[in-house]
């Protein structure tokens, strides 16, 4: 195949799974091996999804977001756990497209059901150790998370992570 399609009917079923996943999210992989140079994928991601602040340390691991649909939020976090900056994406609002600088500690969370984003960073895929998520920060599946996770929303430049 020389292009790959994606079509309404398949990111309206990604939405559904994400919905319906125990995490809340779900993504569908466009690149076609983990090892690919260059990472492509959709994200459907639900609000009360916790994506715990991490960083990408490598110098080369920089992230791009797009969205597609609903409405996400990122955070960009000092080493302490301070908001530096906040900015929302939305498909009609000021912001449509980020870059997050490689080692830059950061969040996204969901602002309404639904939300779809375009993820695309350098590759080859490597898991993440635990050097590479914020020490202040609880981790998946523990009731801080739910906590930290609530507060992302209302959370201001200049506000600290309450862990």
């Amino acid at each position: 195949m020389t292009i790959n399609t994606v079509s309404s009917t398949e990111l309206a079923a990604l939405v559904v799974e994400a919905q319906n996943a125990p995490r809340q999210r779900k993504n569908l992989n466009l690149h076609p091996t983990l090892a690919d140079p260059v990472q492509r994928l959709l994200n459907a991601f639900e609000p009360g999804t916790y994506v715990r602040p991490h960083r990408h340390d490598d110098p080369g691991k920089w992230e791009l977001f797009a969205i597609l649909h609903g409405r996400a939020l990122v955070l960009a976090f000092d080493a302490a756990g301070s908001v530096q900056e906040r900015h929302e994406l939305a498909p009609a609002g000021a912001v449509q497209v980020i870059e997050i600088a490689a080692g830059t500690w950061h969040t996204l969370a969901a602002l309404e059901s639904g939300t779809l984003l375009l993820e695309v960073k350098p590759g080859p895929y490597t898991p993440s150790g635990p050097q590479d998520f914020a020490p202040w920060a609880p981790p998946e599946g523990t009731a801080g998370a739910v906590t930290l996770e609530r507060w992302f929303h209302a959370a201001r430049v200049g506000d600290r992570a309450p862990c």
